[in-house]
């Protein structure tokens, strides 16, 4: 089991915590909680599609948020075309690229208009995420802003955590968030299933 580091000389820090979902949040807030530190919640997730899906999350952690009695703040954007025509040229390198510099960019701006010391991001608890590349993201902003990035190396906690998500009976999601992530989840399953169909030559409809 992963232990908590307390560290204190972070008591009283206005931190805005950009947050992807409630599964990835237990860890970083509980693990935050114990050094004295009270994140706000920062919902800004315009990758997550399709909507059905965005729903999910965002209510999920609305519930989680309520649950532990966590200040949060949700901006709502659902943004499936714009998403799509900024990373279209370049899917391969959208996380890095797109994902990652919009989500943070608005938690930054919002923590400067704000008053918020430090800025940090639930997306560093996950073993999956470019985790150098995000920290780097996160460090140019800091520079840019002059808001502190307040570093944790969250991963140490990520299984606990989501064993606590699912003791808890929150929504768990199979993929990373956007309907590229989608397709490579389940990039074997569709390959397995695309063999294993039938081959249908011709429809038997004039014209065609």
């Amino acid at each position: 089991m992963a232990k908590l580091i307390i560290r204190c000389y972070n008591v009283g820090m206005k931190l805005l915590m950009h947050t992807c979902c409630a599964p990835c949040s237990v860890y970083c807030i509980d693990s935050l909680r114990a050094e004295g530190v009270e994140p706000t919640v920062f919902w800004y997730n315009p990758n997550i599609h399709p909507y059905m899906e965005y729903k999910a999350r965002r209510d999920c952690l609305k519930d989680y948020c309520k649950k532990i009695e966590v200040e949060s703040i949700f901006i709502e954007e659902y943004g499936l075309d714009e998403f799509c025509r900024n990373v279209v040229s370049d899917i391969p390198g959208r996380c890095v690229n797109y994902c990652y510099k919009k989500r943070l960019t608005e938690c930054v701006r919002y923590a400067a208009k704000n008053g918020y010391d430090a800025f940090t991001t639930t997306l560093l608890v996950s073993p999956y995420q470019k985790h150098e590349e995000l920290v780097k993201a996160c460090e140019e902003l800091s520079a840019l802003s002059g808001i502190e990035f307040l570093y944790r190396d969250f991963r140490v906690g990520f299984r606990d955590g989501q064993a606590k998500a699912r003791e808890m009976g929150m929504y768990m999601q199979k993929y990373c968030g956007c309907i590229f992530s989608e397709e490579e989840r389940y990039k074997k399953q569709i390959e397995k299933d695309l063999k294993n169909s039938d081959v249908v030559v011709g429809c038997g409809v004039s014209g065609f």
